[in-house]
């Protein structure tokens, strides 16, 4: 038998049950009055921007595609409709949150076929789809599917920075590519690190480590294969703030949002991305607190 101290008492068991209740009416309002399925959700995306033989990096959170009358999968097949064919679908697949020198003291090794993605349910049940192929880097692999897969994740590992030059990341630019966030914010954006390293020689500071870190990964075959990169400084990595850049690219007509349902969905080209923080930078404005 509980004493009493221990026993929850009437107020908090009725509090429970109401935010309880609260939570549940909530719910049940949103899939009532803020309702879209599939096909609501590809029209969406035709009218934010994203066309046939679209290059797109898909940045989401299936948490916030609230009202949605479909699967998780069904997100995914109206993407790739979306794109089509001679299109390109993109997801990152890192197998962390927080910073990559955290999560490199683990001394994890990433194999490509297993690992799974902590980048959110979707990117997960991305990467294990038939035809859908994943770059082999230790850190940041991103899964792929459509006309271009194959070369936007080859030679990966081959890069000096996760996503810099010769990476998924940065081959955005050659393809025009595009951005899109699913219920993320900005902060998600991980093009910013291919912008971090093209703009480098132009920054009062470098934002990667002076250390050039050798990792290990395997392959799709199994191989072990060894990358030698440089990352983030975790001091400047913390005060990163990609933010910054929001306004400027509102004022210049650059910042493409809309919504369905509850879901609010932001379409951004690579390109754009790379010229407002060149412009910014030229203004002595870097996406960096303090």
């Amino acid at each position: 038998m509980r004493s009493r101290m221990n026993a929850p008492s009437c107020s908090t068991r009725a509090r429970r049950t109401a935010t309880r209740w609260f939570h549940q009416a909530r719910s049940a309002y949103v899939r009532r009055q803020h309702a879209f399925g599939p096909d609501a959700f590809l029209s969406a995306l035709r009218k934010v921007g994203v066309s046939p033989g679209d290059v797109l990096m898909v940045h989401s959170s299936f948490d916030r595609f609230r009202g949605f009358t479909g699967k998780p999968i069904d997100v995914i097949l109206a993407l790739q409709e979306a794109v089509g064919g001679a299109g390109t679908l993109l997801m990152p697949t890192m197998p962390f949150s927080g910073l990559a020198l955290e999560y490199i003291a683990q001394g994890e090794i990433l194999d490509v076929r297993r690992t799974p993605s902590r980048m959110g349910l979707l990117t997960e049940l991305f990467r294990r789809l038939p035809d859908v192929v994943r770059s082999v880097h230790p850190t940041h692999p991103v899964a792929a599917w459509g006309a271009n897969a194959g070369a936007m994740v080859a030679g990966h590992h081959l890069a000096g920075t996760p996503c810099g030059t010769g990476t998924p990341f940065a081959r955005l630019l050659d393809y025009r590519g595009k951005i899109l966030l699913l219920g993320t914010g900005v902060a998600a954006i991980t093009f910013f690190h291919a912008a971090e390293e093209i703009l480098e020689p132009v920054m009062p500071f470098t934002p990667f480590t002076k250390e050039t870190f050798s990792l290990r990964c395997r392959d799709k075959d199994g191989n072990i294969v060894v990358c030698q990169t440089r990352l983030w400084d975790p001091e400047l990595a913390r005060r990163r703030n990609p933010a910054k850049l929001v306004a400027t690219m509102k004022q210049r007509g650059l910042w493409h949002e809309d919504r369905v349902g509850r879901l609010k969905f932001v379409l951004l080209h690579a390109q754009d991305v790379l010229d407002t923080l060149r412009l910014l930078a030229e203004r002595g404005i870097y996406c960096y607190d303090g």
